[in-house]
């Protein structure tokens, strides 16, 4: 086993503080990883303060990884020490079901294996995260990050950047379509500028005016503020899809109203807390619409998004704080303090 060092919560709601713990020796697929940088996504928040229930502690989080490979097993083809790669939301997967053999691994019928808090399938246990000083993982879930991209804002790419990515793959957004972005935090400002890079005619949904002019600024073409009933009227029927990044219960009837005939909203946020939606049926009759949720992406597509990032130039708009500052930069994103994601600098570790 290998010696690690990282920081780690020791019960649900608890500060993160200096935890020393093991990663495997190298298999023969394995990658072993130097990590530099790592995103704090809303998530780890979450699982820290056992918002989903399932947590198990100590807990070290962390799935937005960056970093360097130190030393590869010998069955290992695709990287060598010295390259730049990443790892994201999940280690492994089983690799046999009808989702894994798409390429849709995030979905796997027998669970993946996510990068922290989740067993792991090969040693059992509890897999540790990124916010740590290495990471051992099977090749197939490591991926090529592009020298062209800055390091550490590539990071929140392995989570933010996939989770809108996907969606606007999936349900096929062209140039001079009109796409909603209802939210813009760490996944909204990704959404805006991927859904911008791809033509379409960008609008986000806010509910506070100082998000608006930081909208335009990341590249919207218009803002719409969703606590201003008649601007929400006057744009009924008019947006072709919606990334709803909104991590709180929120009222869906008023954007699914903006929707065009055909139109989509899909579900990128996720609540503290499981929540109830309440939603009207004639919404969904009387314009042929539908609502949809993703989650993630899987490694081929993860894999794709950093590479058209690397040729569009997108990264994440970022802070990069020392590990030291963990703790505040939780309160910080709690209270939407932060344009739009905290990235830590291993190197302080």
């Amino acid at each position: 086993m290998k010696e690690a060092k990282g920081y780690a919560a020791r019960e649900a709601g608890g500060n993160l503080s200096e935890f020393k713990f093991e990663r495997r020796d190298l298999r023969p697929e394995d990658v072993d990883i130097e990590i530099k940088y790592c995103g704090i996504c809303h998530s780890d928040i979450h699982q820290v303060n056992n918002d989903w229930g399932g947590a198990t502690f100590p807990m070290v989080p962390g799935h937005e990884i960056v970093g360097i490979v130190k030393e590869v097993g010998e069955k290992v083809t695709m990287f060598k020490p010295g390259d730049r790669v990443g790892v994201g939301c999940m280690v492994d997967s089983c690799g046999r079901c009808e989702p894994c053999r798409r390429g849709l691994q995030q979905y796997c019928e027998n669970g993946a294996t996510f990068t922290y808090n989740s067993k792991d399938r090969v040693y059992g246990g509890v897999t540790y995260g990124g916010y740590s000083n290495n990471i051992v993982v099977t090749e197939k879930f490591v991926l090529k990050i592009s020298n062209k991209l800055d390091f550490a804002a590539t990071a929140p790419l392995l989570c933010a950047g996939i989770t809108t990515y996907s969606p606007l793959k999936h349900w096929n957004v062209k140039p001079g379509q009109t796409v909603g972005v209802a939210g813009l935090g760490g996944l909204g400002h990704m959404a805006v500028k991927l859904a911008k890079s791809m033509g379409a005619n960008v609008v986000v949904l806010t509910t506070s005016e100082k998000k608006g002019e930081e909208a335009l600024r990341l590249g919207a073409n218009r803002v719409i503020i969703s606590r201003n009933t008649e601007e929400m009227k006057k744009n009924k029927i008019s947006m072709d899809l919606i990334i709803d990044t909104i991590p709180a219960p929120h009222d869906m009837n008023l954007y699914l109203s903006l929707l065009k005939i055909n139109g989509n909203m899909i579900l990128v946020g996720l609540p503290e807390k499981e929540s109830q939606y309440s939603v009207s049926a004639g919404t969904f009759v009387n314009g042929r619409r539908s609502l949809a949720g993703s989650n993630i992406g899987g490694i081929e597509e993860t894999q794709e998004m950093l590479d058209y990032c690397a040729k569009h130039n997108i990264v994440s708009d970022i802070e990069l704080i020392p590990m030291s500052r963990v703790n505040e930069a939780y309160v910080r994103t709690i209270n939407s303090d932060v344009k739009y994601r905290f990235v830590l600098d291993m190197s302080t570790l």
